[in-house]
């Protein structure tokens, strides 16, 4: 049978294509582009358009299980429910969802894609709930730690069990193939538990120069994520997750039972790619 990992180009389903691909899996990318690591089968898929939708099924017939990884808007199970009903009619058994950390049951986003596939039959589903990636250090946060030396956010002294994506993709790894899913919804968090002046302390032992964590309200960081082009709902819903952060939303998942510790430290995947912080 075979697995169809969804984004798998992305953040997440790439180190997960990999890892699945290596242990003998059987796995089909699905992306925008269509492109898939040599080795692998690619298909077209696009949440903006469903006459994409049956292209994985045309690709294979054997799919029964899913790795979602939904459209990142406010209104995500508008955009991925008919691909779910066609999904199961197709035979698909298990779903494995990518939410987030603050994502619960019937919450915003895919806190609505979670809350629909707890209601289906005859389906099994795990919604995997990751906390902030490090991913975000090289890519949104990228431009000013390296060019202004400086973190800008709304949490004041909030902490944040930051994770790393091939942990995630570990846990991924697991829901997909374990006989059987025990745990529908999981917290995925990494071993250190830290606040964004503690960050920049780590990015400035390793790189040598000063990086400072620069406060700003929510109002000013929304403000801010605007002006990098990012469309106002989400850069509000980013500065206000920014605020929960400040009121220990993060910090209070390390007390949670359905939780799984991942293994990289934030201050070895630093210097492992520390190069990549280095001014122009």
């Amino acid at each position: 049978m075979t697995t169809l990992v969804t984004g798998g180009t992305g953040k997440t389903g790439a180190p997960l294509v990999k890892k699945l691909h290596d242990a003998g899996h059987s796995v089909l990318v699905a992306s925008r582009s269509g492109f898939a690591p040599e080795g692998v089968k690619g298909i077209k898929l696009d949440w903006t358009d469903p006459s994409t939708f049956e292209n994985p099924f045309n690709a294979d017939s054997n799919i029964d299980k899913i790795y979602l990884i939904p459209l990142d808007t406010t209104d995500t199970l508008t955009a991925v429910k008919p691909f779910i009903d066609l999904a199961v009619s197709k035979g698909v058994k298990r779903f494995v969802l990518l939410s987030g950390s603050p994502g619960e049951i019937g919450g915003l986003a895919a806190g609505k894609v979670h809350e629909y596939l707890d209601g289906l039959e005859g389906v099994e589903y795990a919604a995997l709930r990751p906390t902030w990636f490090f991913e975000n250090f090289v890519t949104s946060l990228l431009p000013s730690l390296r060019d202004e030396d400086e973190i800008v956010t709304a949490t004041q002294d909030g902490k944040i069990p930051f994770i790393a994506v091939d942990d995630i993709a570990d846990a991924a790894v697991h829901a997909l193939t374990t006989p059987k899913i025990e745990n529908t919804d999981l917290l995925i968090l990494g071993p250190d538990l830290l606040s964004y002046d503690q960050v920049a302390e780590i990015f400035s032992s390793v790189l040598g120069r000063k990086i400072t964590h620069r406060r700003v309200t929510v109002a000013e960081l929304s403000d801010i994520l605007k002006g990098y082009g990012i469309p106002n709902d989400i850069a509000d819903m980013l500065a206000i997750l920014d605020g929960t952060i400040a009121q220990g939303a993060e910090e209070k998942h390390l007390s949670a039972e359905n939780k799984y510790i991942g293994k990289v430290h934030l201050a070895d995947w630093v210097e492992q790619r520390k190069t990549l912080w280095n001014k122009a």
